[in-house]
């Protein structure tokens, strides 16, 4: 696996990573990982049956790069939320991981009310949101601290655009 794009291991249960390869996806299912969600839109046949082959759970949530959208997130949480309560290992991963990272970084500090902070520093290591995501992460925060009566919120602001 340390061939797999920008992996990470944010937690007991929770992979992110670039597109991984059929063979990395064996090297992951050894690793105990029994879900992937996919962020990339498109086809997505190849996936579907290497997870297949596998006999992985496979559930995809097409991110449009240019417009994440809530109801993106929404469908991811969901699918996580199911994941969660089986205590199995689940790999989120898009091309460079930057969506998957993103991703992960919400769930932690909405979801599982992880440390913000920590989330941070896992984000940025893979990278530093732009303007676009980083809209988008603050309404997903915005929508969680509404619904939940909780105060997160990011510490970091969008990276500049790049001239």
């Amino acid at each position: 696996m340390a061939n797999l794009t920008n992996l990470q291991r944010n937690n007991a249960y929770l992979f992110s990573s670039g597109l991984p390869s059929a063979q990395q996806l064996k090297a992951l299912k050894e690793e105990g990982v029994t879900h992937v969600v996919d962020l990339i839109p498109g086809n997505r046949v190849n996936e579907i049956l290497a997870t297949a082959q596998l006999n992985l759970e496979y559930f995809n949530v097409p991110v449009d790069w240019e417009a994440p959208t809530l109801a993106n997130f929404l469908n991811y949480a969901a699918f996580m939320q199911r994941v969660d309560a089986t205590d199995e290992k689940v790999l989120t991963h898009c091309k460079l991981n930057w969506r998957g990272a993103s991703f992960t970084y919400l769930y932690r500090v909405a979801i599982l009310g992880e440390s913000e902070e920590k989330a941070k520093q896992d984000l940025m290591a893979i990278w530093h949101p732009n303007p676009t995501w980083h809209a988008f992460m603050s309404e997903v925060v915005a929508h969680y601290n509404a619904l939940q009566g909780t105060s997160v919120s990011m510490s970091f602001a969008p990276a500049p655009l790049e001239s």
